[in-house]
């Protein structure tokens, strides 16, 4: 098993390297070559027609969009490359699937499902950026933010092993995407240093988690079989062949033993050796480095390297472990759940905002949106397409957060766009999609499209008025305040500009979009 995966679409070995081979970057100094701005034109090419047979979704021609540079890694079913983008001339990674290597069902879906779990997660810090997905004849093409610092695992071989304060700085933001997946209803299942490249060379550069190739979606309670994951990180119930998310927090307490002491706390000759020592579960804590190392870090460790899944501490339950609470980083304050800041972010948008966003949801792609589609299903326990107050009072406390009955009622009002007093999927899908999706102008121009009905350029305010009321908000006070934020040079009608300054408004990290033609 280096990798137990039976044949994953960019999962297990796929794209990982060993300490000697690079991964993402494909070299050691960190440092990346950005070709030269007068890069030749692109070549004509034939225009893709049809729908790719992995993604289901129009073809499209990635070397259209970017200059493919040298080869950072290879692995069983392609290559990823340093590529440029021809406009921005910004440098990504981009993962190229051979789809003839696809060979059977379980290889297709593994890559779809890679591409919709990679969306899902989208906007964490500490997990590599799915920028663009294209699908040709030949690959499915992923086009991601570029790592320049390595692999973790390559850190860990220099420094041979940590010191406490480092380790736990390192190992909060490995725990943190733990919780970030599971808080979001994934299971990683190939959680190893190898899979956690360095943004940049810097010493405090941070962490991101890439290669989702065997990540899966689950629910409370849902049991897993199959034997994926790599050898020496693997859970003794992943080996007895029934598991759940718990076994990601062993693969990351095996991740901490080694950042402590520099070498895996299971041994073996071979593989069969690995998994005979998992399943005996004995711990050396006498050999050096052990015996100089606190015991509140050899407490997480064991509470993480419990035999029994139910014993072991929750991801939640790590970060507020003592041990990683030392150097005052991580406070009291409630963790940060995806979902849930979203809605609260939802909440404080103004109407005109909260009703372009509905119609933006109605225009993402399947792949974007599955994964809170399973979410918004795990939430309707009844079945009946809308979350009621009582399903998601119910609901969220799942996701590990707590909240009051006045702020879940908060919530509700806030998703509910038309205000009959549930939730359905679109309005789920609304009030918790990552405002990243705000970036592309495709969808900011559909959005404003759908107010501007005689296609003037112009938002009339009864042009609003009547939106607004298909969703029973389009009071004379709502418009007037809808035009004092919105209508910047007060000629009473709201043009291109403002409205995309105002869907804006809120999202830092949104580059400046061209006007449209």
């Amino acid at each position: 098993m280096g990798n137990c995966s039976g044949g994953s679409g960019g999962g297990g070995n796929d794209f990982q390297s060993s300490s000697s081979a690079p991964n993402q970057n494909g070299r050691k100094d960190g440092k990346i070559t950005v070709l030269p701005a007068a890069a030749p034109p692109p070549p004509r090419r034939p225009v893709l027609t049809g729908a790719g047979r992995i993604l289901g979704r129009p073809m499209s021609d990635v070397h259209a969009a970017y200059i493919f540079g040298r080869e950072l890694g290879r692995g069983q079913f392609g290559v990823t490359h340093l590529v440029t983008h021809r406009e921005t001339r910004q440098s990504f990674a981009c993962k190229s699937i051979a789809t003839r290597k696809l060979l059977n069902p379980d290889d297709v879906a593994d890559v779809r499902r890679e591409v919709q779990i990679m969306h899902h997660l989208t906007g964490h810090r500490n997990i590599v950026e799915l920028k663009e997905v294209f699908e040709d004849r030949h690959n499915v093409h992923l086009v991601m933010e570029l790592c320049a610092g390595g692999e973790l695992f390559d850190r860990i071989i220099t420094k041979g092993h940590y010191s406490e304060r480092a380790a736990a700085a390192i190992f909060r933001q490995i725990v943190t995407v733990v919780h970030a997946c599971h808080s979001m209803g994934v299971m990683h299942r190939d959680l190893k240093p190898e899979n956690f490249l360095l943004l940049s060379a810097d010493d405090n550069s941070p962490l991101k988690a890439t290669d989702f190739g065997l990540s899966v979606f689950f629910k409370p309670g849902e049991v897993f079989k199959d034997l994926v994951g790599s050898a020496y990180y693997v859970a003794p119930e992943v080996l007895r062949r029934s598991y759940s998310a718990e076994a990601d927090i062993w693969s990351a307490g095996v991740i901490l033993y080694i950042l402590l002491s520099g070498v895996p706390p299971f041994w073996g000759e071979n593989e069969q050796g690995i998994f005979d020592a998992i399943l005996r579960g004995h711990l050396d804590f006498v050999s050096d480095p052990w015996p100089s190392i606190s015991g509140s870090a050899k407490d997480l460790v064991k509470k993480m390297l419990q035999a029994d899944p139910k014993d072991r501490l929750t991801a939640a339950e790590v970060l507020n472990h003592p041990w990683m609470r030392e150097d005052g980083d991580a406070s009291d304050k409630p963790l940060d759940i995806a979902v849930l800041s979203r809605m609260k972010q939802f909440r404080a948008m103004n109407k005109l905002k909260k009703v372009a966003l509905k119609v933006i949801a109605e225009n993402l792609s399947e792949e974007e949106i599955i994964g809170l589609k399973e979410m918004f299903k795990s939430m309707d326990t009844d079945n009946s397409g809308t979350i009621t107050f009582e399903e998601l009072k119910a609901g969220l406390p799942k996701l590990g957060t707590k909240l009051s009955e006045s702020e879940v009622r908060q919530l509700m009002e806030a998703a509910d766009v038309d205000g009959n007093g549930t939730i359905d999927y679109i309005e789920f899908i609304t009030a918790t999609m990552h405002m990243n999706r705000v970036e592309r102008e495709d969808h900011l121009y559909k959005a404003f499209e759908y107010f501007d009905k005689d296609k003037s350029g112009y938002i009339t305010m009864e042009e609003l008025e009547h939106a607004l009321k298909e969703y029973n908000m389009g009071d004379a006070n709502t418009i007037k305040e809808i035009l004092a934020e919105v209508d910047t040079d007060n000629d009473g009608k709201i043009n291109y500009e403002e409205f995309v300054a105002m869907m804006r408004k809120g999202n830092p990290d949104m580059a400046t979009t061209r006007r449209r033609k």
